[in-house]
């Protein structure tokens, strides 16, 4: 059968009875025992799980269709999940060879909530061991290829995630954004990202790389697919502290989106330019005032990233001894080992006032400029990446030009903001291209509705990666 390509079509389909939620599961694993060896997507294939989800909702629909998505709004759509999910009996490893063989006892809530709102589990994605990396290229368990051209990265941290529904491993899967890592794979894999407002998904069951960073979302082919998952898997759970259930924002009638120019730095790709202008134009074609702003304090945004993260990294990864569970510290990786050697450092007596507290108080100042700039506009349109997808090992050898990748992403996250990448076009050599959008705290439904504004005046069609 051909794979329906929106939770629409598939909700459909299954409704009308023009196929069964089993057979949608043997669809998908079919494409995935044929391609995953290629992609190196999925790091563990949860196919009994995802049966027994199938049977409850083909039972479900045989009983009666009527008001089933109110209940069920999910229903019967194939996730992935990045595995730094904590899944209920399903291998979680975060890509590191320290968690190889470890079965969780429990679920995350994002895992709890999709999988009562009907989805199928079938799997669980590779990506950066613990959410280190910006090219996919730091699993422990080899690379993610990026399926419209497999001799490029597919970004990361989320690396598996965004692939898998490129190339229609998943209809839909899960991701966490640190500093870029849904948005940037998003946008190399040629597929929409959200990260939410930090404190609208719960981490809780979510194992975390930097605390004060971490941002739970999701990738889909459409905004619109996006926004009902958000919708399913936001607001309080008693479990995290740091969730708060705030009322949407609210677009005004006369909508302005702002363009900031240290986003537009010396270095960036032409085309990447060039299609994020060509966005802003439709935009305003549209009727919405397109204005150039400043956030002046961007500059420092990668330097500040990038004392905070490690520190954080470093406290985090202390508790993986290999006393209670996993493997001991002798299996970690290069890149753990150097963000925890770098974390360590910038949080050590007589360093800690030069580095973090000085970053602590520049990130600030990041939060500021947002602030002031909201003020003024409802969105902000940007780069995601300095550059479309690179190729595998290109920055592999060298950790800074690597770091530098998620210059354009690390703002949003410092400050707390939920962004939205879109895909938009296409490079001269067929990569992926395309923009986020930024918006105030607890702003997604605005963010929503501009993305399917742009899809809507673009006459965007969800694609597929085609693969050999």
């Amino acid at each position: 059968m051909k794979l329906p390509l929106t939770i629409n079509k598939t909700q459909a389909g299954l409704l009308k009875k023009d196929f069964s939620a089993v057979e949608l599961v043997d669809a998908y694993l079919a494409r995935i025992n044929a391609h995953n060896k290629d992609l190196n997507v999925y790091l563990t294939i949860s196919d009994d799980q995802a049966y027994i989800a199938a049977k409850k909702v083909d039972k479900l629909i045989a009983n009666s269709s009527v008001g089933l998505l109110k209940d069920y709004p999910l229903l019967g759509t194939a996730v992935a999940y990045k595995d730094l999910f904590l899944t209920k009996g399903v291998r979680t490893t975060a890509a590191s060879k320290v968690l190889a063989d470890y079965i969780p006892a429990y679920s995350a809530t994002f895992v709890n909530r999709a999988e009562a709102a009907g989805s199928l589990i079938l799997g669980k994605t590779n990506c950066d061991a613990w959410a280190h990396g910006a090219s996919g290229e730091n699993s422990d368990f080899g690379p993610t290829k990026n399926p419209w051209n497999q001799e490029f990265v597919p970004g990361g941290s989320s690396s598996g995630s965004a692939a898998a529904v490129a190339a229609n491993l998943a209809l839909w899967s899960s991701g966490t954004d640190t500093g870029g890592s849904i948005r940037q794979p998003a946008n190399f894999c040629g597929v929409c990202g959200l990260k939410p407002t930090y404190g609208s998904v719960s981490r809780y069951g979510i194992i975390a790389m930097a605390s004060s960073l971490d941002s739970v979302g999701h990738f889909a082919r459409c905004v619109d697919d996006l926004e009902k998952i958000y919708q399913v898997v936001a607001s309080e759970d008693g479990m995290d502290s740091t969730l708060k259930n705030a009322p949407a924002q609210r677009l005004k009638d006369k909508i302005r989106i702002g363009l900031p120019k240290e986003y537009f730095i010396e270095g960036i790709d032409k085309e990447v330019e060039q299609e994020v202008k060509k966005a802003a134009q439709l935009f305003e074609n549209e009727g919405i005032e397109i204005v150039e702003i400043s956030l002046p304090h961007t500059k420092y945004a990668i330097s500040v990233y990038y004392i905070i993260q490690p520190a954080e990294v470093s406290s985090n990864l202390g508790r993986y001894d290999g006393i209670r569970y996993g493997h001991d510290r002798s299996v970690f990786g290069a890149e753990a080992k150097r963000r925890i050697m770098l974390g360590t450092y910038v949080l050590s007596a007589g360093y800690y006032d030069a580095y973090y507290l000085k970053a602590m108080k520049v990130r600030s100042k990041i939060i500021e400029d947002f602030e002031i700039t909201f003020e003024e506009v409802d969105a902000v349109i940007a780069p995601v990446s300095p550059t479309p997808a690179f190729r595998l090992g290109e920055k592999a050898s060298n950790p800074l030009q690597m770091y530098l990748a998620d210059v354009l992403t690390v703002a949003g996250n410092l400050a707390g903001i939920p962004g939205l990448a879109i895909p938009s076009g296409f490079t001269k050599k067929g990569l992926p291209l395309g923009f986020q959008l930024l918006g105030p705290r607890f702003s997604e439904a605005n963010l929503f509705r501009l993305g399917r504004l742009f899809e809507k005046i673009t006459n965007y069609l969800p694609k597929e990666a085609k693969l050999n």
